[in-house]
């Protein structure tokens, strides 16, 4: 199977990002090749396109698997495993955001919280876990979002992420319309300018 050099360039281009995310080269190219294959691909054919060894084909595989970003596929009569990527770029978004906080955050949240319950002794210890309440916060802030915006059909996270700026200016809108129907303090209550 020789790739097409649209395809190609695709792939070479997702393996040197790879390395930038995180991932190794190699997973990298075989993710990109999956993504853009019309069809289910077998570890026979995936190692043909990209010029891998069988058994980085595997590894490559196996590791795609545990971030969930591959399917595997049987056909009737084949004894072959095929892998193919999730369709929906949205789909596979919710997948990495929720890998990575499994790796990443939740062990980042259960140390600040052990941080947090502890009780300093010195001053130098007080800034610091008054600076790790704050991380904590900001951490807490965000997974909330993430899991709010995981539950999210695909056309709603579009539209969402559409609006852009737009949110901005509605919240705006939200606070001058607060100031316009918040009653004002009355003048009689200690403005010293009320009948005494």
């Amino acid at each position: 199977m020789k790739l097409a050099p649209l395809t190609q360039r695709f792939v070479m281009h997702f393996g040197e990002m790879g390395s930038r995310w995180g991932i190794n080269r190699t997973v990298g190219q075989i993710y990109a090749l999956l993504y853009v294959s019309p069809q289910a691909l077998n570890a026979d054919e995936i190692g043909e396109a990209l010029a891998f060894s069988r058994s980085n084909v595997s590894m490559g595989l196996k590791e795609l698997q545990s971030w969930n970003l591959v399917r595997l596929i049987h056909r009737p009569n084949d004894r072959r495993e095929y892998f193919q990527s999730p369709e929906d770029v949205w789909a596979i978004f919710r997948t990495l955001a929720n890998e990575r906080r499994k790796r990443e955050v939740d062990p980042t949240l259960s140390m600040l919280r052990e941080a947090l319950m502890e009780q300093p002794l010195t001053a130098q210890d007080i800034h610091a876990q008054e600076r790790m309440r704050q991380m904590h916060s900001f951490i807490e802030l965000m997974t909330t979002w993430l899991d709010d915006v995981q539950k999210m059909d695909s056309d709603t996270l579009a539209s969402l992420m559409q609006m852009g700026s737009k949110v901005q200016k509605l919240l705006e809108m939200k606070e001058r319309m607060k100031n316009v129907f918040t009653p004002a303090r009355s003048t009689q209550q200690g403005d010293g300018h009320g009948q005494s």
